[in-house]
């Protein structure tokens, strides 16, 4: 299942994943916190919160195809270093603000910039943790070299040309692919089917661990130094601070942890497949040139590969799942007890609770609102590995994925349809539980198979050749190739198109981009709509957008059935 070794595999499942997501949370459960009680600000906390929440989203959208394209350049490990360093000088900048404009934007952006590029390494590394194909060019050039030399100096002896010559083309070929299935696997090989499937299984898992950490151990930290006697404030820098440090530690942990990860990083396309032409175009356009290329191309093999198409689409409703989850349920819950009157006399708890105005409130609202996103956490922690072993062996990969879609498009407008604050009507609580379930189910689908997906997609990507000595050449001018040219220099050769999986920090990127989009969506929209029209409107959103997915996967499930079967039946009449 790994290709990676132990150390770099732990790094990534126990560093990388839980906590990309970990630093977020705890940031984004903390900020109301930072505004009312460091900056003193009391009136319009609520939108403060949403315009720095807005403007994180808004840069990353940027800065995730930026940090996937650098990570083709400069490598996964350089990135991951930098992503948690970024954190941690955020962190510390964040509790040193004294306004919200432009202080405490400008440390939400700063902490924009190395979310964005740890959560884009959660999705670029899988193909660098589960491909059996290493950088082996380097390799196969000292190979090559030590041959020659051995060759001049007389340890072994060359080839002689008339065994070459004896070679026929059909011969050469089925060495040739024997060779090349040495370095590249096919497109139907089920060794990246499943690895990948069920690794991604297991980075949803932890990356959902990642958000109980944050729940669990960082956000308690303030009230553990208050109740040691430490100040409010002083506990809320010093909670930072910590935190900080775990990010600190983790950029070092990646440092030694992703070494040699996936050989040398490319530099540029001079040793890639690309086309000489290509590559004395791009080397005028220089380093900008190239990665807007590549990012390109990431863009557009969503619309020439169904594996990579089902994968962005399949981040774009996954990120938004996070959000309407974290988000809007919540929102829904209290605005639901609010307008029910069952929050009478709950708000004399007083300041001294520590909980932001929306839990003072309505604390029973509180309560039942933690209950429901728990219980949809928790059921995606237990399906990530369940999502993974499937995906990795079912003999339609896109069905995991519809049945993920399929839950959603039911979970998400029964919850907003059977959600009733009076716990005595026990029928619609246990409904929405239910469908609070088949939200978790549908999230955790999403993440597990959109990720397993994509990364095989990159995987199983490889340039197109053709055998041009073999066909044009050697019959152009009247005569075969094996009766006159040692067919070893007859090798295919490439038509002019990058691997993808030089580019799995472009589409990275792009996958990121993607699930940006729909969490602008999904706040701008939604939020616009639960004012203005219905508290449902979120939820109908999602609906939607799973149901668009689900479409998707029909969709390419029928086309890719169509593309294979003329293949299928070509072979029989092959007399070749």
């Amino acid at each position: 299942m790994f290709t990676a070794t132990k150390l770099q595999v732990a790094t990534y499942l126990l560093g990388v994943c839980p906590f990309s997501i970990a630093f977020l949370v705890f940031l984004n459960s903390s900020v109301s916190f930072v505004i009312t009680d460091l900056v003193g600000k009391r009136d319009g906390v609520g939108n403060a919160v949403g315009s720095l929440g807005f403007a994180d989203e808004l840069l990353a959208l940027v800065a995730c195809p930026f940090w996937g394209l650098l990570s083709d350049r400069m490598g996964l490990r350089f990135v991951c270093v930098s992503a948690y360093l970024i954190i941690c000088l955020a962190l510390v900048l964040f509790v040193q603000a004294k306004n919200v404009y432009p202080q405490l934007l400008l440390a939400r952006l700063f902490f924009s910039l190395g979310g964005a590029a740890a959560s884009t390494m959660v999705t670029a590394i899988i193909p660098a943790v589960t491909s059996p194909l290493r950088d082996t060019s380097v390799d196969h050039h000292h190979q090559t070299r030590a041959a020659q030399d051995l060759v001049a100096n007389g340890h072994v002896s060359s080839p002689s040309i008339e065994s070459e010559v004896t070679i026929t083309p059909e011969l050469f070929m089925s060495r040739y692919s024997r060779h090349k299935a040495d370095r590249t696997l096919p497109a139907e090989s089920p060794d990246i089917i499943r690895s990948t499937s069920q690794v991604a299984g297991f980075v949803g898992m932890f990356t959902g661990c990642g958000a109980l950490i944050a729940l669990t151990v960082f956000l308690p930290i303030p009230a553990k130094f208050q109740y040691a006697g430490v100040g409010e404030k002083a506990a809320l820098k010093d909670s930072f601070y910590i935190v900080a440090a775990v990010a600190f530690v983790l950029a070092v942990w990646c440092f030694f942890g992703l070494r040699h990860l996936e050989g040398k990083p490319r530099k540029g396309f001079s040793n890639s497949s690309a086309s000489q032409a290509e590559v004395r175009v791009l080397g005028r356009l220089g380093p900008l040139g190239q990665m807007l290329h590549s990012f390109r191309t990431a863009v557009l093999a969503g619309f020439k590969q169904t594996e990579i198409a089902i994968g962005y689409i399949g981040g774009f409703v996954a990120r938004a799942s996070s959000v309407g989850i974290s988000l809007f349920i919540p929102l829904l819950v209290n605005a639901m007890f609010l307008s029910s009157a069952l929050c009478d006399a709950q708000d004399t708890n007083g300041d001294h609770t520590g909980l932001p105005d929306i839990k003072r409130k309505c604390p029973r609202a509180y309560i039942v609102a933690a209950e429901l996103t728990g219980v949809t956490e928790t059921v995606a922690l237990v399906f990530a590995p369940i999502f993974g072993y499937w995906a990795a062996k079912a003999s339609r990969k896109e069905v995991p994925l519809l049945v993920a879609s399929i839950a959603g498009v039911i979970g998400y407008p029964l919850f907003a349809n059977e959600f009733d604050p009076d716990e005595r009507n026990t029928s619609k609580r246990v409904a929405a539980f239910l469908a609070a379930s088949l939200i978790g189910i549908s999230q955790i689908g999403a993440i597990v198979c959109s990720l397993g997906t994509l990364s095989r997609g990159v995987l199983l990507a490889s340039p197109k050749t053709s055998p041009t000595s073999l066909s044009s050449e050697g019959q152009g001018n009247g005569r075969h190739a094996d009766e006159v040219d040692p067919l070893l220099s007859a090798v295919p050769q490439s038509t002019g198109e990058t691997p993808l999986s030089d580019l799995k920090g472009s589409i990275a990127g792009v996958y990121s981009l993607y699930g940006g989009a729909a969490i602008l969506i999904l706040t701008k929209v939604g939020g616009l709509l639960f004012d203005k029209v219905s508290l449902g409107a979120p939820f109908y959103i999602m609906a939607v957008f799973n149901a668009l997915l689900m479409v998707a996967c029909a969709f390419l499930s029928i086309r890719q059935r169509d593309e294979r079967g003329p293949i299928q039946e070509a072979d029989p009449h092959d007399s070749r």
